[in-house]
This record gives structure tokens, sequence and C-alpha cells, in this order.
């Protein structure tokens, strides 16, 4: 196979990675919605927003820990500032559409309001992976990358040499 599918492969596993966390922190998101919505008097979008912070903060760690671990770790204040400032800008695409159907349309019955959360959730999703792989999770340049590896490769085998040593008795 040549360089081409090697990108493909490598962007259909980063999609399916970004999914399962994604998927999971759709679950967050719409249990902490319907929880909030049926368990206080808050209107349907401030449920929603709490929703999103919680699920944000959910996807923070997945994405850091599992789909984008392989990234530049250097930067982490301004990783992190990067992406709570796409998210929010997703948290006002997801909450904008719910808005507008609660408030614009009367739409707001509990089966309408996940319809457009959902929807909502859906459309800030596809901003979020290009923003979140194009500024937040930099790929390191191939370089950098090797010699991390190669660092990481250095301290594997000299921890290990270190184990494998006898020890020596003091009398």
């Amino acid at each position: 196979m040549g360089h081409g599918s090697s990108g493909l492969r490598r962007i259909v596993h980063e999609v399916a990675k970004f999914g399962a966390v994604g998927g999971a922190g759709l679950l967050v998101n719409l249990l902490v919605f319907n929880l909030v919505r049926h368990l206080t008097d808050l209107p349907v979008v401030r449920a929603s927003v709490i929703a999103t912070v919680v699920a944000i903060a959910f996807n923070y760690v997945g994405f850091r820990y599992f789909t984008y671990r392989d990234r530049d770790k250097s930067g982490r204040t301004k990783e992190l500032t990067l992406f709570l400032l796409f998210s929010a800008v997703g948290l006002v695409i997801e909450n904008g559409i719910l808005y507008a159907a609660t408030y614009g349309f009367g739409w707001d019955s509990p089966l309408q309001s996940n319809i457009f959360k959902f929807l909502g959730i859906g459309i800030a999703t596809l901003f979020r992976f290009w923003s979140y792989r194009s500024w937040v999770f930099k790929t390191l340049p191939a370089r950098e990358a090797v010699a991390s590896a190669e660092s990481f490769l250095e301290e594997a085998e000299q921890a290990a040499a270190r184990k494998l040593r006898p020890r020596q008795r003091v009398l």
C-alpha cells in the first residue's frame, strides 16, 4: 500500500477514536441534560448548557488521554485554553439550535428538546473535530516525533538495564 493509504488509515483511526470519546460524551451530555431538566425547574436551555459543560470536561480527559495521547503535550495551558475556547463555540452552536427550536418555534416537549439537542450536538461536533485536530491537539513535526520516540526507547532500555544489574553486597 502506498503512502496515501497509510494517511487514510490514520485519519479513519483518529475519527474512530474521536467518535468513541464523543459517543460517550454524547451519552453524558444527554443524561445530564435529561436529569437536570426533570429534577429541577431550570429552563431547557440552561439545563442544556449545564449538560454541555459537564460533557466538555468529560471529553477533554478522553481526547487528551485516549484520542490524542500521542500528540504534542508541551503546551498544556495553551492546549486547555484553546480547547475551552473552541468548546465554548461548540456550546453556542449546540445550544443556539436548541434555543431557536424552543423559543423561536415553541418546540419544547421533552422529545422535541432531545431531538434539537442531539441535532445541535451533531453540528457542533463537526466544528469541534476540525478545530481540535487543527488547533488544540496538534501533531508533532516528524523529526520531533522520532526524537521523542527514540528518547523514550533509550529511557526504557536504561531502566531495563538497571533492573537486570546484579546487586552488589556491601559487607
